[in-house]
């Protein structure tokens, strides 16, 4: 592969998110092991898909979240971390759970599926026929989690990845100095009786903080119905996340002053936060990492944490790959595309329905 030895340049060659290039979308050559479809990612030669938006009769599943977990297919196999999540989600499917690393064929293709560091049971799908390998990311980080095995880095002739936050301007500090943000601004609104509630994401990112902040302490965080059920498959999976409660188990006329509270953005402005009396909201999101994002959605905090790679991050996994061809799906697509190829990598993006972190 050429133009790596620029690779350390992470200079902001694309200043800001509202910049565009033109589009430069991958054709199908006659090889290739994996195809877009209007049904999702295939492999016609194991007959499967990953990922599928439609129904199919097997698909392989990266992770649980709702663009890349669709209801309806036949038969569904995933990494067995992350089945108990699936197994929620998707209630009834037909489900095979697989060991990380664990091979298993599909006509002539040997399949496995390997840790993405994203969520609970997050995978990277390695495909491999006579020796040509390629791998599809699914969503994943680098940064370490409590909650979720880490990302293992795979070799692949052809890489399929993510690039949710594929500019520049997202890189992430460290987790830690997050956290020790968080608890500040909770202990700034006890101060003032006030209900700290920080809105996050159900699957992933509220377990992701309810461990991290086991570490500072066994106060009890209250949590929506909605983070307690995903939480609770967590627990089911032995995963360390410290005391909970939900909110509407507490008593009529409960205060919760001085508390922190973990619900989705959806609950905003719905009578449930009624209960919480005088608040002050956050957002944990990578999101946050933007100059007036938090502004526009009319949040007081923001806290930048996302379970995805953030740009370095994406720049290293695509190099430590190797790969001579780069497929890059959703986000920041194009201008991910567009920066490989200013440093000689073969890339081209690849349509696809899934979404990343949801802007909203």
């Amino acid at each position: 592969m050429h133009g790596w030895t620029y690779l350390a340049e992470f200079g902001p060659r694309i200043e800001h998110p509202v910049i565009s290039f033109r589009s430069t979308v991958s054709e199908p050559r006659a090889s290739d092991l994996v195809v877009a479809t209007p049904r999702g990612l295939y492999c016609a030669a194991g007959d499967f898909y990953v990922d599928p938006w439609e129904p199919v009769r097997e698909a392989i599943t990266t992770h649980a979240h709702g663009d890349h977990a669709r209801p309806g297919s036949a038969h569904y196999v995933t990494a067995a971390p992350g089945a108990g999540v699936l197994a929620h989600r998707l209630e009834g499917a037909n489900i095979t759970a697989v060991p990380y690393g664990e091979p298993f064929m599909r006509g002539g293709i040997r399949v496995s599926l390997h840790p993405a560091g994203h969520v609970l049971g997050s995978a990277q799908v390695r495909i491999e026929r006579d020796g040509e390998v390629w791998v599809i990311s699914g969503d994943y980080k680098r940064e370490p989690d409590l909650t979720c095995a880490p990302f293992e880095p795979l070799e692949a002739e052809v890489f399929i990845t993510e690039a949710t936050f594929g500019l520049p301007v997202y890189r992430w500090g460290p987790t830690a100095d997050v956290v020790s943000e968080l608890l500040a601004w909770w202990q700034s609104q006890a101060k003032l009786g006030r209900t700290a509630v920080l809105f996050c994401y159900t699957l992933g990112k509220a377990q992701r903080i309810l461990a991290e902040l086991a570490r500072h302490g066994d106060r009890p965080i209250y949590v929506h119905g909605a983070v307690e059920e995903m939480t609770a498959r967590y627990r089911e999976a032995g995963v360390h996340l410290g005391v909970t409660e939900r909110v509407v188990e507490q008593a009529k006329g409960k205060t919760f002053a001085g508390e922190l509270v973990l619900a989705p953005l959806s609950a905003r402005g719905t009578p449930w936060m009624k209960r919480l009396g005088d608040t002050s909201s956050g957002f944990a999101s990578g999101w946050m990492r933007v100059r007036g994002e938090r502004r526009r959605r009319n949040l007081e905090r923001g806290f930048a944490l996302s379970d995805h790679a953030d740009f370095p991050a994406l720049l290293r996994t695509v190099k430590e790959t190797r790969a001579r061809r780069v497929l890059v799906t959703h986000g920041y697509a194009e201008q991910f595309a567009h920066y490989l190829r200013d440093l000689g990598v073969d890339a081209q993006t690849l349509s696809t329905h899934f979404e990343g972190e949801p802007a909203e």
